[in-house]
C-alpha cells in the first residue's frame, strides 16, 4: 500500500492561506469500496484510508514514511502567482471594457 505526500491547496472560497502550509500523508486505498446489500451504504475493509497525518515539513513526512517502511510518492506543491492590481487601473483608457458603476 502506497502513501501520497502533498501540500493541500488553500480554500478557494477564502483569500487566506489557512490549512495549506502543512504537508499531509494519506494512504491510497488498497481495496475498492463495496456496497452493503442490506442498507446500500458504501464500505471498505481498508482502515488505513481513514488515517491522515500532518507534518510541518516535507522532510518530516518523508522521514516518517521511511522509518515505518511505507512506500510513498510526493506531489509538488501548487504555487499560484499573485495577481497584482492597482486602483488606478480601474480608470485606464485602454481597458477592455469601460468601467462603470
Amino acid at each position: 500500500m502506497t502513501a501520497r505526500i502533498y501540500r493541500p491547496a488553500p480554500n478557494a472560497m477564502q483569500s487566506g492561506k489557512g490549512k495549506s502550509k502543512a504537508w499531509v500523508l494519506v494512504h491510497e486505498p488498497a481495496s475498492p469500496r463495496e456496497i452493503e446489500p442490506l442498507m446500500g451504504y458504501t464500505s471498505s475493509s481498508d482502515t488505513q484510508t481513514q488515517v491522515r497525518l500532518s507534518f510541518e515539513t516535507l522532510e518530516e513526512a518523508e522521514a516518517y514514511a521511511r522509518a515505518n517502511g511505507i512506500p510513498y510518492s510526493v506531489q509538488p506543491p501548487h504555487t499560484s502567482a499573485p495577481k497584482r492590481s492597482n486602483y488606478t487601473d480601474n480608470f485606464r483608457s485602454d481597458r477592455k471594457s469601460p468601467w462603470t458603476h
